[in-house]
């Protein structure tokens, strides 16, 4: 099962990281300072097209701001950072943690802030007034007993129905499908078009999918209600829910590796949809050292995914300050350009998403990203499962491991019910 196999490369890897460890030099929380070998050893999950570009933008604001700290880009591979996760909690169980990490900003955090290994940045929001320039929804969702232990970088919207206009068209579809039963009704057409109507990727692109169908087919406030204490997870709605889940993935294609190949499938016309975060949109419009150098509205288009128009299942990455991190001077400027709004307008419209701050240079942001922006400003919220809004560490791995047992026997049944044992023994 994949908790096992999470736990498993958590200890195999404890012994090397006693001797690969990064940092400058100088013991656990001792400051780092500005001398000339500095190291600041970013944690990220960042390698792909588009994603990497934008980490890279802001590398060479901090480098320019911070001549005396050397920026080492621990980047690990693996899409929604189920890897690079599991190398994290190794790091932090044996006290050696990188100077800052990423993390998503929500439920996620809350094991490593429990368990004592942030350090609250509120003394950061003060000195920056970032209360003022971040929306207050989002400094509600990071904040946990009036303490803030995160600086998002930006919004990502999780809930995005990509399609290949000529597939659908060569499929006899007029218009993308709005509701679960027209997307079902739409795999069908393509299936007998002989393309593949669904790509998908590796296990965590499926709980992606799911997240989508459960808030198409239940509504928002239902599927809002599923992370309060009033759950129900055995209810009939669900029940459907998953149900259209099993009928949806029966379309799918052959899993490839992760997310951008599955992309890619779309874009290159062998697939017609997949249910994916907007970071797709860097992969898919971004020159072709950099992404695939596609063109909107001909190559690739987009669309709520069905049956969430309105609703915006947002997710947002951000990066935190470890107790004891070597260079505690050289994390915090890393912070202060991931806060920043040139670090956010530099960062953003190549990861392919939307910055977090409110005052972002509104002009940067074009065609997808204009169009994300507005969403944003008027749609309900609902959060993601898979990228941490909604569900902790545990609650989310049990999550997965339920939906690698259904991607195998396909009972729906007992998939609910792991689901709802999953609920009940979250710890939220």
């Amino acid at each position: 099962m994949r908790r096992r196999w999470m736990a498993a490369l958590a200890v195999s890897l404890t012994g090397l990281l006693t001797l690969t460890a990064c940092g400058s030099g100088e013991s656990a929380g001792t400051g780092g300072g500005d001398t000339p070998d500095a190291k600041v050893e970013v944690f990220s999950w960042w390698t792909g097209p588009g994603e990497a570009d934008g980490l890279k933008a802001m590398r060479a604001i901090f480098e320019r701001e911070n001549p005396g700290q050397q920026f080492v880009d621990a980047a690990v591979a693996g899409g929604s950072g189920d890897q690079a996760r599991a190398l994290l909690a190794s790091k932090l169980n044996a006290n050696q943690p990188p100077d800052t990490f990423q993390g998503h900003a929500g439920a996620e955090l809350q094991g490593y802030i429990k368990a004592g290994k942030l350090e609250s940045l509120n003394f950061l929001y003060d000195e920056l007034k970032l209360k003022d320039v971040f929306p207050q929804q989002l400094i509600d969702q990071i904040s946990v007993q009036g303490q803030i232990y995160s600086v998002p970088v930006n919004i990502h919207r999780s809930n995005v129905l990509w399609f290949n206009p000529a597939v659908l068209q060569e499929a006899g579809i007029t218009s993308p499908p709005a509701t679960i039963p027209a997307f079902i009704a739409d795999l069908e057409k393509v299936k007998a078009a002989g393309k593949i109507p669904l790509s998908i990727g590796s296990q965590w692109t499926v709980v992606h999918l799911l997240e989508s169908v459960l808030l198409g087919s239940l509504g928002t406030d239902a599927y809002n209600q599923l992370w309060s204490a009033q759950a129900d997870w055995s209810g009939a709605n669900v029940t459907k829910a998953l149900t259209d889940f099993k009928t949806i993935l029966s379309y799918a294609g052959t899993p490839v590796e992760d997310w951008q190949p599955a992309a890619k499938q779309v874009a290159d016309g062998q697939a017609a949809f997949n249910i994916m975060g907007d970071w797709a949109y860097g992969y898919f419009h971004n020159p072709p050292d950099g992404g695939l150098g596609k063109v909107s509205k001909t190559d690739f288009d987009w669309a709520p995914a069905p049956g969430t128009d309105g609703t915006f299942m947002w997710l947002s990455d951000s990066f935190t300050l470890p107790k004891g991190a070597p260079n505690r001077d050289g994390a915090v400027a890393w912070l202060k350009v991931a806060a920043g709004k040139e670090g956010q307008d530099a960062f953003n419209p190549l990861k392919g998403s939307i910055p977090a701050r409110k005052d972002a240079d509104k002009s940067l942001y074009k065609d997808y990203l204009e169009w994300d922006l507005a969403q944003w400003a008027s749609n309900k919220l609902a959060g993601s499962i898979q990228h941490g809004v909604v569900a902790n560490d545990a609650w989310r791995a049990a999550i997965n491991d339920a939906v690698g047992l259904f991607q195998q026997d396909s009972d729906v049944a007992k998939f609910q019910q792991s689901l709802a044992d999953a609920a009940k023994n979250s710890g939220q």
